[in-house]
């Protein structure tokens, strides 16, 4: 920037694409579990890049140390630095493949959109490196040995920022026409998106409270369960990741694990929490939990797939489970994911009566029981997101001393379903 040329950049545009590039910046919304960001920043960024050319293109880029967000100084140079350089990589690939700097004519359609094309696939892959590049460096991402990559949520945000880059070459093409009201032209639909977005985002967030509060009032009645279905919504969602599902279908098996014991809420809290063996009146009313979920949370219409392993994550591969004796792929996809990450977590977690198991003894416990209680796919998906994920093993928090301080795990007949010798009713 400092070492120009500055010929032929007009100033009061550069600096009205300068304000639109901090006002998208700053707009930006967070998606993905709050650490991912889509801005359409790119698309004034862009339109620089044909309006005022490489430098111009780096200037507007800088403007992002200047962004209306808490940030600290040195990430404000650094977002600055990356934007500038990409630009001006951008600009300089831009007239190498023939694009002309200022605004284009009518002539320059549909020759130009190619050049512009190729400028925002390296802006956009600048910008990837530059990021990877830092979160290596701070040891925040690491070289791991070859695996499979979970393209689709990749796809998506990269497919969004080229469809804001692209948006450039628009603001560029009316700049001639409408001037400095392009940016209005611009700047509302965006607001407008931003605004549409935030409501879904804020929509998301509160299905996932409303249905952590449930499982908040299942755990209230069992002190040593709890945390359980939060863990078990995280070990379903590590392996629908591994499996490669959507990302809805991903949030799906979470709600599901979120929800899979929903049902105790039906069921007496002295059957719950009785220390010794179960009559078999008890324990089968321990086994309409499932249905009793399924009966609970059927009207809540966004669950849809997750409502499948509610009812079904008892079943069993032989069809020695319950409520329906389903075996094999009779068994819905959820509830065969469910079952496996239920179980995980009730052995890897500490209990009143024993300590938690390893993550290594459960997986080979696992193992054992797959193709007979488990799904082997399923298995084999939680054994890789582990390996490469790890899996913390949950604390035992004593019970204040107004709560029950003498439970254990009531027994379960013989008939009923082991893995190892214990009930897997957790």
């Amino acid at each position: 920037m400092v070492l120009g040329p500055f010929d032929g950049i007009d100033p009061g545009t550069l600096v009205l694409l300068a304000v639109l590039f901090v006002v998208a910046e700053s707009i930006s919304t967070l998606v993905h579990r709050g650490k991912t960001g889509i801005s359409p920043s790119s698309s004034a960024s862009l339109a620089a890049v044909v309006l005022v050319g490489p430098v111009g293109a780096a200037i507007v880029g800088f403007a992002s140390c200047l962004i209306f967000r808490r940030q600290d100084l040195v990430k404000r140079l650094f977002n600055g630095g990356q934007f500038a350089f990409a630009g001006y990589a951008a600009g300089h690939v831009f007239q190498m493949l023939g694009g002309g700097v200022g605004v284009p004519d009518e002539d320059a359609f549909p020759w130009i959109v190619l050049p512009f094309a190729v400028a925002v696939l390296a802006y956009s892959l600048l910008n990837s490196l530059l990021v990877a590049g830092l979160l290596w460096c701070l040891g925040a991402v690491r070289i791991q040995r070859p695996r499979r990559v979970m393209w689709r949520p990749l796809a998506t945000l990269e497919l969004s920022s080229l469809g804001y880059g692209m948006l450039g070459l628009f603001i560029a093409a009316i700049w001639g026409a409408v001037g400095p009201f392009a940016v209005l032209l611009v700047l509302i639909p965006l607001f407008i998106a931003r605004w549409a977005f935030d409501q879904y985002v804020s929509q998301q967030r509160a299905h996932d409270s409303t249905l952590a509060t449930l499982c908040q009032a299942v755990e209230t009645k069992d002190y040593y369960t709890r945390g359980h279905c939060m863990r078990v919504a995280k070990a379903a969602g590590m392996i629908a990741d591994e499996l490669g599902m959507s990302a809805e279908r991903v949030q799906t098996m979470r709600y599901a694990g979120m929800l899979h014991d929903i049902g105790k809420l039906g069921v007496p809290t002295k059957i719950l929490q009785k220390a010794g063996k179960l009559t078999e009146d008890e324990f089968a009313a321990i086994q309409l939990h499932p249905m009793r979920g399924y009966e609970i949370v059927r009207e809540i219409d966004f669950l849809d797939e997750a409502l499948a392993g509610i009812m079904h994550h008892h079943e069993r591969m032989d069809g020695g489970g319950y409520p329906m004796g389903l075996a094999g792929e009779e068994i819905p996809e959820a509830a065969r994911l469910v079952s496996v990450a239920d179980v995980f977590d009730c052995l890897t977690s500490t209990r009143s009566y024993r300590t938690a198991w390893s993550a290594e003894d459960a997986i080979i416990e696992l193992r054992r029981c797959a193709g007979t209680q488990f799904d082997p796919r399923m298995v084999e998906a939680l054994v890789r997101a582990v390996d490469r994920e790890g899996w913390e093993v949950p604390d035992l928090v004593e019970p204040d001393e107004d709560e029950c301080v003498t439970h254990h795990e009531p027994e379960a007949p013989a008939a009923s379903v082991r893995v190892a010798g214990e009930t897997t009713r957790s």
